[in-house]
């Protein structure tokens, strides 16, 4: 399958990002010297949190040499050996007396993905006092930092990777520009005792939808397997598929620099708002436009006399503006300082006003100077479409904020004052915490935004915190629905993490980003609602700034509110208070045990990314990591009734196994090393490993059956081409070798080979599915109903093919069709539109039955929205769910009957799972 699932504890964040696949360094035996409250940290021997000392620290040199010479007095705590080699200063914030400095920590020089250590100290009369440290130090690293992959590799594989899983099974179109990368250095992903990386940026533009990508790749630096992946774009709503931003370029122009010097600043003007109401707007008055410029110099006066601006973007496209600055916009305008209803309808009076009251509260409340504390410029851009389309999002980009210009259902995103404080507080998080935008800690990005935005708006209107809507996200948005009907997300949902939490893989909301946040927001909203909110929002924002670290998920961050809150000298009633909003949700140590499933295991934890599993005649194959991640994958196999021993079939050579396939008998995969991508071979009785094929950029959708084996090989994004080749003997052979005909999803029953082809004719384009008959070379040509827009996956067993339709690139509903052997009897199973339609993908038949991964096409999104397994019988009269596990289910494999075997990320990581027969309906 196309489709990259998350790696079980280090990807799908169960606690965090790297969970319990960081790095193995015993905790020390009992607990460490000194005084005050300590938090070991987790398979490290540097503890999590210490809180409640007061330590004199050398006061000589910079407030980042005291706080790393305290680590090396304190070295029997700490365990952090040289940190002066080991621990960079990232940056100190100094307020009131009280020091916070961030330190990211080096393994041999080359940075630790996540790895940051955080030191606070008091300053008083020239001395310093340390009261507390917390983050992530990983002591077990012992990796070499010499890479064997050199950075063309890299970009290379990491590419590959990110179009993998953009395409999902799918095809890229035929105008298709391929994806760019860029190298961005060695970085050691601490897992066990450290993985060593390349880091590749992935831009450029969706090979389906068009839209940008930003895809951060981490790619082996000795074996050139992409080892971990997410996308880089902060948004609002939860984006589909390739809805993403490019990170932005190094050396550009700060906007607005090189102005004409002939301006008036400080110039005060109105605009009315989309809700009606008049606000008066800080302006400039720019001479060489003779206008009224939406460009507020009146709030960084006093310190860095950088400008708050609104700029319109009506005619850019997203992708013009993601990630990159289009250097033909201007600042709003007007011809008088009473900005018009072409100026609301665009979103700029909301999103200047809105911008400007954002600014106000993290300044007046928590003294905060502009996003980055340190008075950075804040722009906004408002208006941009989608491929000529409305754009109804909005996104932080590392710079600055974008909102789309709405469409007949919703306004421009700008609208909400909660919407601008969400963009605008993921741009404090970055600047602070850092908190990885993938899997829990992305979700603890998205719950902070939420809470904050939240609470700029519920102050601004003076709402209050009790009334049922309070909490609603996104509620004024919409032009005709009522607010709870059209809100995107409410703190106030009530979801626990036993009940609601969403195991997805990276490919899906990088991780529950969306769709897991108001786990954590609704305690921290509880949270505001009981202590008050000038309270709350101190700890809060407390947490976030000096104690949080870029990897911290929910149980971490639990632990930094209720820090924070001591450290602010709350009561014991209020710290009860505290400690109760997180349990009502359900984040306490341990949580991610409470997940009930209905399925068996057959194989658990496998720790692998981008893999699919295979099955047939009785037997399942699957590639596993070890427990913590660090070592390549290997293929397993092993009978689907779940007796007998499993069998190691790859060997243990370095190389990375995925992709296996099995008939029972024989069990394929592809080996990938910095060299080659191999298809290799082993019988399950036992025997040697056979090399059947070598490429350079790899192969999927293997399948084996008796001699034969069949994969697809892509060269380019546009350029698919099904082969096969025998056991006995291995020269690649084309299923079709036409000239310029692709030909891609195979599969293989019965002597015969399905496929899906794309014909060209001048600009014309013409799917279909063809048979291949290996025994009499004759080709079968299968009917249609009508002339579908795409082909997807294809099945064929003793009796039929099978395959998917996708008949709307932008609404990602598949038809699932049928059809006898000989390409008569053409009928669809399931329908490509209407109440009962699917988003489907991964397709795998027998005799009996047939089963799809597929996802219903929700308006909200929630557990039924995500990929589950579906199973019809071959003749279609009915449709089950495979299983009700909540979370993804995703690469299904059938050994026989209508038995699945499934890679299930309900528990937070990836289990290899099966189920003998469907569990019906799912209430």
């Amino acid at each position: 399958m196309r489709k990259g699932f998350a790696s079980a504890a280090v990807l799908l964040g169960a606690a965090a990002l790297v969970v319990s696949a960081v790095p193995a360094g015993a905790a020390p035996a009992g607990p460490p010297p000194g005084p005050g409250e300590v938090a070991p940290g987790q398979r490290t021997a540097t503890p999590a949190l210490v809180e409640g000392v007061r330590e004199a620290a050398k006061s000589t040199g910079s407030a980042a040499d005291a706080a790393r010479g305290h680590l090396a007095a304190k070295e029997s705590r700490y365990h952090i050996g040289d940190p002066g080699r080991d621990l960079r200063p990232v940056g100190t914030v100094a307020a009131g007396g009280h020091e916070t400095v961030r330190l990211q920590q080096k393994h041999r020089g080359v940075d630790v993905l996540g790895g940051q250590y955080v030191v606070r100290m008091e300053r008083k009369g020239g001395q310093r006092t340390v009261t507390g440290t917390s983050g992530k130090y990983f002591t077990g690293l012992t990796t070499g930092v010499e890479p064997e992959v050199d950075a063309a590799l890299a970009v290379e594989r990491a590419v590959d990777a990110a179009t993998d899983q953009l395409l999902a099974d799918r095809l890229p179109r035929e105008d298709a520009q391929p994806l760019t990368g860029t190298d961005r250095g060695l970085v050691v992903i601490p897992r066990g005792a450290g993985l060593l990386t390349r880091h590749v940026t992935v831009r450029g533009t969706h090979p389906v939808t068009g839209v940008p990508v930003l895809h951060e790749v981490y790619v082996d630096a000795r074996a050139g397997y992409p080892v971990l992946q997410y996308s880089g774009i902060k948004t609002f709503r939860t984006p589909g598929d390739g809805t993403a931003a490019r990170a932005p370029e190094s050396g550009r122009t700060r906007p607005g620099a090189g102005r004409a010097a002939a301006e008036e600043p400080g110039v005060k003007g109105s605009g009315v708002k989309y809700d009606g109401k008049t606000v008066e707007l800080p302006l400039a008055y720019e001479e060489s436009r003779k206008a009224y410029v939406m460009r507020d110099h009146t709030r960084m006066a006093d310190s860095t006399k950088n400008t708050l601006s609104t700029w319109d973007a009506r005619g850019k496209d997203v992708s013009d503006v993601a990630g990159t600055w289009p250097y033909d916009i201007l600042e709003v305008g007007s011809p008088t300082p009473a900005f018009g209803p072409d100026a609301t309808e665009a979103g700029a009076v909301d999103a200047h006003w809105s911008a400007g009251k954002v600014y106000d509260y993290y300044r007046e409340r928590h003294g905060r100077d502009s996003l980055d504390g340190r008075g950075m410029a804040v722009n906004s851009l408002v208006g941009v479409t989608q491929l000529g389309q409305p754009y109804v999002n909005a996104f932080w980009d590392g710079t600055k904020m974008v909102y789309g210009g709405g469409d007949a259902e919703y306004r421009t995103l700008s609208a909400g004052l909660d919407v601008v404080g969400h963009e605008m507080t993921h741009g404090v998080v970055e600047n602070s915490a850092g908190l990885v935008y993938a899997g829990q800690s992305g979700a603890l990005n998205e719950a902070v935004a939420d809470y904050f935005g939240n609470a700029v708006e519920t102050d601004t209107y003076g709402i209050p915190m009790d009334r049922p809507d309070s909490g609603l996200l996104g509620e004024t948005l919409c032009r005709n629905k009522p607010a709870r009907e059209c809100a995107t997300r409410d703190l106030n949902d009530g979801r626990t993490t036993s009940k609601s939490f969403l195991g997805v893989s990276f490919s899906v909301d990088n991780g529950g980003v969306h769709l897991n946040s108001t786990i954590f927001s609704g305690a921290l909203w509880d949270l505001r609602e009981d202590l008050g909110k000038t309270l709350a929002d101190r700890i809060v924002y407390k947490a976030l700034t000096e104690y949080l670290t870029p990897l911290d998920g929910f149980t971490e961050g639990r632990a930094a509110v209720l820090a924070a809150a001591r450290s602010l000298n709350a009561t014991d009633a209020q710290l009860r208070t505290a400690e109760r909003a997180f349990n009502a949700h359900g984040i306490v140590p341990g949580w991610e045990l409470a997940m009930g499933m209905d399925s068996d295991q057959l194989l658990g934890r496998v720790n692998t990314d981008g893999s699919a599993s295979g099955a047939g005649g009785g037997w399942w194959a699957a590639a596993k990591s070890n427990d913590d991640g660090t070592e390549p994958y290997s293929v397993w196999a092993g009978r689907a009734d779940g007796t007998g021993a499993q069998k190691l079939m790859s060997p243990n050579d370095g190389r990375y196994h995925v992709h296996p396939a099995t008939d029972g008998r024989t069990v394929v995969w592809l080996a990938v090393n910095r060299r080659s991508m191999d298809i290799l071979a082993r019988p399950l009785a036992g025997g040697p490993v056979k090399k059947l094929w070598s490429g350079r950029r790899g192969a999927s959708y293997l399948r084996v059956e008796g001699d034969v084996v069949v994969f697809e090989t892509r060269p380019r994004p546009a350029g698919e081409s099904v082969r096969y080749v025998r056991l006995s003997n291995p020269t690649a052979v084309k299923v079709n070798d036409e000239p310029g005909l692709r030909t891609a999803f195979p599969s293989l029953a019965g002597g015969r080979i399905a496929y899906g082809t794309i014909r060209r004719d001048g600009l014309t384009r013409t799917y279909g599915v063809e048979t291949l008959d290996l025994k009499t070379g004759k080709h079968t040509t299968m009917g249609q109903l009508g002339a579908p827009a795409r082909v997807g996956q294809t099945a064929i067993t003793g009796d039929h093919v099978f395959w998917l339709v996708p008949t709307d690139d932008e609404s990602g509903l598949t038809a699932l069709r049928r059809a006898d052997l000989d390409g008569t009897g053409v009928t669809d199973l399931s329908p490509g539109e209407g109440p009962d339609a699917l988003r489907a993908s991964g397709l795998v038949a027998t005799d009996e039955a047939v089963t799809v991964a597929a996802s219903t096409p929700d308006t909200v999104y929630r557990n039924e929205t995500l990929p589950k397994l579906w199973q019809f019988p071959a003749d279609g009269s009915r449709r089950d769910r495979v299983s009700c596990n909540r979370g993804e289910q995703a690469r299904p494999a059938m050994p026989g009957g209508r038995q699945v075997v499934w890679v299930d990320g309900t528990a937070g990581y990836t289990d290899l799972v099966t189920r003998t027969r469907p569990a019906g309906r799912c209430d």
